[in-house]
């Protein structure tokens, strides 16, 4: 399963691909907008928000880039590792 994070903290990146790895999905993640997301996101089983730390204007572009595709989108308020954690438990399964 491809994961896309958008938002979180930019420190914690390697923790985020580390968790994500865990559950066996591959996992890509923006903290920032920079340049144009239509290149950078692609077509991920899984789009994670977090809210809370990333513009309005990037959770529009991100919404209308994946409208059309199979992305299932969820928005967390939180861009803590538990919050990824149930949000992978939820849609990825188990961790192997």
């Amino acid at each position: 399963m491809s994961v896309v994070i958008l938002g979180g903290n930019e420190c914690m990146v390697r923790q985020y691909k580390d968790l994500c790895r865990s559950y066996q999905c591959t996992a890509k993640v923006i903290p920032k907008m920079g340049g144009t997301l239509k290149n950078r996101l692609g077509n991920p089983d899984l789009l994670v928000l977090f809210t809370d730390t990333i513009s309005h204007k990037m959770v529009q572009n991100a919404l209308h880039e994946t409208r059309g595709q199979d992305t299932v989108v969820v928005r967390a308020r939180s861009s803590s590792m538990s919050s990824l954690g149930s949000i992978l438990e939820t849609h990825a399964g188990g961790r192997a």
